[in-house]
């Protein structure tokens, strides 16, 4: 389904670099992705930082059962994307493999632990922050002008689909990370998300002046419904209200900034993903879609296995596909693969201008 409906980049024969490429006159659409753990693949193994999955059991349901950096027990987000793309997964930035030909395929620039907020996530010290990974887009498109050539890369990048995924860490590692924090202090809740949603219009404006054409921005998840929130606040398993209470807030004004920003650049550039309504149903009714729990992570310790970081020592359930949330704050695959779901045939209320089924059918012709 994925691959007679991915846009498909044309390859003149007059780029003799590029012809030598590919093995016959079409490549993948290119996928860029941009964000923090839920979408990070692997560069923070690049980095020194104590926001890393590259060790066991993270990694243990792919197929060589190893920790790949991707916070989950296998596939994540941008990896589904990719199969319905009919490609195959975008390599890290910062991986010494991305060259020649992996180039075409796209990268991936998220880093575990950042937010829209340079000051999101400094408790992790070394990782990616946005304005960074934004100046690796850069210099990706710099890189891919030496190999391809000015016209064609600009037609790889125009064509892509963008995938950026923030937000979360700006609630959990910033604003409520500690009582009375120091971003609490300066903002209400509603003054906080408009600031935050503020600063992340210029990301995306910044993203669009980059050439980028077709972006799915993914707005808050269920926040106070994670394993970490929920031993630290819940004492029957119940969401905390206040964290929910910021990402029902935050999500309808993203999408109304979302149509803000289309309608300056005159197109349909900017998706917006109600990501808390994608969890939704199987968070409130996990037995419905064939899940034992939504509250209790399948890798951790303490209370609903929320307590701490998933290592060789923590408890690890045997049935990864019977639990939404991996670890204390990640999905499984088998819930990220739902989720993704909810991208490609969802309805208005959990992404709109259009699902990514829709998107995937009107980009069959280049993006101008």
């Amino acid at each position: 389904m994925a691959s007679s409906s991915s846009w498909l980049v044309v390859v003149s024969g007059a780029v003799v670099c590029m012809a030598a490429l590919v093995p016959a006159s079409h490549a993948a659409r290119a996928f860029f992705v941009f964000g923090d753990s839920l979408v990070d693949n692997g560069n923070n193994n690049f980095l020194i930082t104590s926001a890393r999955a590259d060790s066991p059991p993270y990694g243990i349901d792919t197929p060589d059962h190893r920790a790949t950096g991707r916070f989950s027990n296998g596939k994540n987000m941008p990896d589904i994307i990719s199969e319905h793309l009919g490609a195959e997964p975008v390599l890290p930035y910062l991986s010494p493999h991305l060259d020649g030909e992996k180039m075409l395929v796209g990268a991936n620039f998220a880093s575990a632990g950042i937010g829209i907020l340079n000051d999101t996530g400094v408790q992790f010290a070394n990782i990616i922050h946005i304005e960074k990974q934004i100046r690796y887009f850069e210099q990706y498109q710099d890189r891919l002008r030496a190999l391809v050539g000015e016209e064609e890369a600009r037609k790889v990048v125009a064509g892509s689909l963008v995938l950026i995924t923030l937000g979360g860490n700006d609630f959990v590692n910033n604003y409520y990370l500690i009582p009375y924090s120091p971003r609490s202090r300066e903002f209400s809740l509603p003054d906080y998300i408009r600031y935050i949603l503020s600063e992340y219009k210029q990301v995306l404006r910044h993203l669009h002046d980059l050439g980028a054409r077709r972006v799915l921005v993914t707005g808050v998840g269920p926040i106070g419904c994670v394993p970490a929130e929920l031993a630290l606040h819940s004492a029957d398993g119940r969401c905390d209200t206040e964290l929910q209470r910021a990402a029902d807030a935050y999500n309808p004004q993203l999408v109304r900034m979302l149509a803000e920003l289309n309608a300056e650049v005159g197109g349909d550039v900017f998706v917006g993903i109600n990501t808390k309504r994608a969890h939704d149903d199987f968070i409130e009714d996990p037995q419905a879609h064939g899940f034992a729990t939504s509250t209790e992570a399948c890798c951790g310790q303490g209370r609903f296995n929320g307590m701490g970081l998933c290592t060789v020592v923590s408890n690890l359930c045997a049935d990864r596909d019977a639990y939404v949330f991996w670890d204390a704050f990640h999905p499984t695959e088998r819930a990220n693969r739902l989720i993704v779901q909810q991208f490609m045939d969802g309805s208005p209320d959990v992404i709109t201008p259009m699902n990514l089924s829709t998107i995937l059918k009107l980009d069959q012709q280049p993006l101008n």
